[in-house]
């Protein structure tokens, strides 16, 4: 597995400290990407929250999921959360170490007392002793919050800094990348109001064991959602429900909750639920199993495939602006583009960290990952494998067939539709719904590159 270590630098660690004027929460920023360019330490917030418990709690959640090993807990990781400035609210994201579980707390205009918000994204210091401070705010006296460093302060070469350094594998940053793309197929499914949204989230399972293996099912009904031993008309998945545990840290809180998934189809599926907290949202997505991370979940492909997407990506990304909200019409309009290939250039530039996707405003977000996404891209080994197939003249064109020699085997993939398939083990396994296997990626780009529509390489 290709892995690097991930460098953050602290001027200082984030405190929970208090003074004449109240409590205030000094959360300390690492290096990170700005409308002015890449900053040592980047201040997005200076302000007060409206709700001080219930984004301490929020906080804590999404801390919980960076710390946290859904599968093969024996292992340690952790990686300090993300932060966003989208100018009007703050996005605080996190990964679990097993790539299966994606956490994010919105603080939204209403959450943040009418401050104004920077613009920018890094990583945000979440250590033990905060963590402990958090835990202990049990009131909603005013709480003066601060993403970055003070003002007027100036921290020099020889000052003190706080370093961590973390194991950052590849298929860490895939997956942080799938689960937005997984995200954007989703609907909404089912709201419960809070009552019911409680109910049903403290009748979960705590730890895993019998009782929570494979995939698990649920039908709105009502109000309430109803357990389903099989995936009927209607029925959500809920791989690994154990996995939602951080969520008991809000429920007290909570006014609804809101499920979101692909239609079923039959086979497990990821899917999201929302918490909607007073001026906040906390959001968990799950992978389609706990075993199972977005890493391998193939969604961005296709569009890593093509040229036209790079190109259409270098295109769109100059008019990204940090926005909380990004419309493909909009984009389309100001870059000349289809819809269509805006769409495919929002995918490529996920793969890179550039863009998040927002459930609950069904739109994609400008946020810029603190790290070297675009090596994601680089050692995905179906891209890369498809590429050394295209590259050999392993592919050979006949119309809506093609051949595929790789190693001792030769594999037919026909296009139907615009839906490449395959004869290899790997279709035969999942049909699709992990993307696209090697052999259809290389068929691809043979066809991409072919002087002559339906013409040999």
């Amino acid at each position: 597995m290709t892995r690097s270590v991930q460098a953050l630098a602290y001027s200082r660690p984030s405190v929970l400290e208090s003074s004449q004027a109240g409590q205030l929460l000094g959360l300390e920023t690492a290096g990170g990407l700005t409308p002015r360019g890449a900053e040592p330490h980047p201040r997005f917030f200076a302000g007060f929250l409206a709700s001080p418990r219930v984004a301490a709690r929020g906080l804590l959640a999404v801390a919980d999921v960076a710390s946290a090993r859904y599968y093969q807990r024996t292992l340690p990781s952790s990686l300090d959360p993300v932060v966003t400035g989208n100018g009007d609210r703050l996005r605080f994201e996190s990964f679990s170490g097993c790539c299966g579980v994606y956490a994010r707390l919105d603080v939204l205009p209403d959450g943040l007392d009418g401050a104004q918000t920077g613009h920018g994204t890094t990583n945000v210091d979440v250590n033990n002793p905060l963590r402990e401070a958090l835990s202990r705010i049990a009131g909603d006296d005013p709480l003066h919050l601060r993403v970055g460093p003070e003002e007027m302060a100036v921290t020099t070469l020889n000052g003190p800094v706080v370093e961590k350094k973390v194991p950052l594998p590849d298929r860490w940053l895939r997956g942080f990348a799938e689960a937005q793309v997984v995200s954007a197929g989703f609907d909404l499914r089912a709201e419960l109001p809070a009552p019911e949204a409680v109910r049903f989230l403290r009748a979960l399972p705590r730890s895993s064991g019998n009782a929570s293996r494979g995939a698990q099912w649920v039908v709105p009904t009502g109000k309430t959602l109803r357990p389903t031993t099989r995936p009927v008309a209607g029925a959500v998945c809920l791989p690994g429900p154990e996995r939602l545990v951080t969520l008991q840290r809000v429920l007290r809180h909570a006014t609804a909750l809101r499920v979101y998934g692909p239609v079923a189809d039959g086979a497990a599926a990821a899917s999201a639920w929302e918490v909607v907290l007073p001026g906040m949202r906390l959001t968990l997505t799950l992978s389609p199993d706990a075993s199972r991370g977005f890493s391998g979940e193939g969604g961005v492909l296709d569009a890593l495939a093509t040229d036209d997407a790079a190109a259409d990506a270098e295109l769109v990304s100059v008019l990204l602006a940090w926005e909380p909200r990004i419309e493909p019409t909009d984009l389309a309009e100001q870059s000349g583009l289809s819809v269509e290939r805006v769409r495919a250039a929002l995918i490529r530039l996920g793969t890179a960290g550039r863009v998040g996707y927002d459930l609950a405003d069904a739109a994609y977000f400008h946020r810029e990952l603190p790290y070297d996404a675009d090596r994601a891209e680089r050692h995905n080994p179906r891209l890369v494998a498809a590429r050394q197939l295209a590259g050999s003249g392993a592919v050979a064109l006949d119309g809506e067939l093609a051949a595929v020699s790789s190693g001792d085997r030769r594999y037919q993939v026909r296009e139907k539709d615009g839906v490449l398939s395959c004869t290899c083990q790997w279709w035969a396994d999942y049909r699709g719904r992990r993307g696209p296997c090697k052999h259809a990626l290389a068929v691809r780009m043979a066809r991409r590159d072919a002087p002559v529509a339906g013409g040999a390489r």
